[in-house]
C-alpha cells in the first residue's frame, strides 16, 4: 500500500494513509464511519488499487454488496491479482446469486488462490449451497484435507464453526457438537461464539450480571419511593382529621348561630 501511495504528490499521499488508517481502525467497530473514511479517500485517489480495496471492504462491511463488488473488481483489474476472488463470490451471494458464487468457486482462478484464499472459497462455496437449501451439499464442500488436519492455521477455526454449524441446521446434532468443541479449541482469537453454541446445545443457559443488577437498582429505587409515598400518607391522614375537626368546628359554630338567631328572636320579640 506504501509503495502504491508513492505514486502520488507526499501531501496527497499522506491525506489519503491518514484515511485508509481510519478505516482499518473502525470497520470492525463502527463499519459505517469506516465506509465515509473510505469515501473520503476514494476521492483524493480513485486510481490508487489499494485504495479501491480498502472502499470495497468498507462497503462489504456495511452490506453494500453491489458497492463492494464494483470497487473489488476495479482493484482486480488495476493489479491482476486473484486475492480477492473469494470475497467477490460473497458479495454475490450478498446480492441474492449463490448460483454465480457457485459459479466462481468453479472458475480457474481459485487455483491461483493461496491456501487461505482456497479455504475462503471452500467457506462461500458451502455458504451458496446452503443459501440454496442444497445442506449435504454444502456439509460435503467443506469436508477438506483442512478440516480433517490436526494443525491449527488462521482459517482452522472457522473451517471447523462452518462445518459445525452445518451439520446442526441438517439436524446432526452430536456431531455438530463435537465440531463446535474443536472449534473453540483452535479459536484462541475469540473469532467465533463457538463457546455459545456449545453451551446452548448443552443447555446452559447465561446470566446476564449487569442486566440483573440493573433490575435491582430498579426495584430498589421503587422501594424507595413507595416508602417515600408511606411517608406521605400519614400527613394526608392527619389533613383529613384536622379538616374533619375543622368541619366539626364549623357544625358548632352554627348551632351556636342559630342559638343565638334564636335568642335574638326572642329579645326582639319581648322588646316588641
Amino acid at each position: 500500500m506504501r509503495q502504491e501511495l508513492m505514486s502520488l504528490p507526499k501531501t496527497l499521499a499522506e491525506d489519503v494513509a491518514r484515511n485508509l488508517v481510519m478505516v482499518a481502525r473502525l470497520i470492525d467497530e463502527d463499519p459505517e464511519q469506516a465506509y465515509a473514511y473510505s469515501r473520503i479517500a476514494l476521492r483524493l485517489a480513485s486510481r490508487v488499487a489499494a485504495v479501491r480495496e480498502a472502499a470495497g471492504f468498507a462497503a462489504y462491511a456495511t452490506q453494500k454488496y453491489a458497492e463492494a463488488l464494483a470497487e473489488f473488481r476495479a482493484a482486480r483489474r488495476m493489479t491482476g491479482s486473484v486475492e480477492l476472488w473469494p470475497v467477490m463470490a460473497d458479495c454475490e451471494r450478498g446480492l441474492g446469486r449463490p448460483e454465480r458464487a457457485l459459479a466462481m468457486a468453479g472458475e480457474p482462478e481459485v487455483q491461483k488462490l493461496d491456501k487461505a484464499g482456497q479455504v475462503e472459497m471452500r467457506l462461500v462455496a458451502a455458504g451458496a449451497r446452503r443459501d440454496m437449501d442444497q445442506l449435504d451439499a454444502a456439509i460435503v464442500t467443506l469436508q477438506s484435507p483442512e478440516l480433517a488436519s490436526n494443525s491449527v492455521q488462521p482459517w482452522t477455526a472457522r473451517l471447523r464453526y462452518a462445518y459445525a454449524d452445518a451439520l446442526l441446521a441438517a439436524g446432526r446434532e452430536d456431531e455438530a457438537r463435537e465440531w463446535f468443541a474443536k472449534a473453540l479449541e483452535s479459536d484462541k482469537d475469540g473469532t467465533t461464539d463457538a463457546s455459545d453454541r456449545l453451551a446452548e446445545l448443552d443447555g446452559v443457559e447465561f446470566v446476564d450480571a449487569f442486566a440483573e443488577d440493573a433490575e435491582d437498582e430498579a426495584d430498589e429505587a421503587d422501594d424507595a419511593e413507595e416508602s417515600v409515598r408511606g411517608k406521605d400518607e400519614p400527613a394526608a391522614g392527619a389533613a383529613e382529621v384536622v379538616a374533619d375537626e375543622a368541619g366539626d368546628t364549623g357544625a358548632d359554630v352554627d348551632a351556636v348561630e342559630d342559638a343565638d338567631g334564636g335568642d335574638g328572636e326572642r329579645r326582639g320579640g319581648a322588646e316588641r
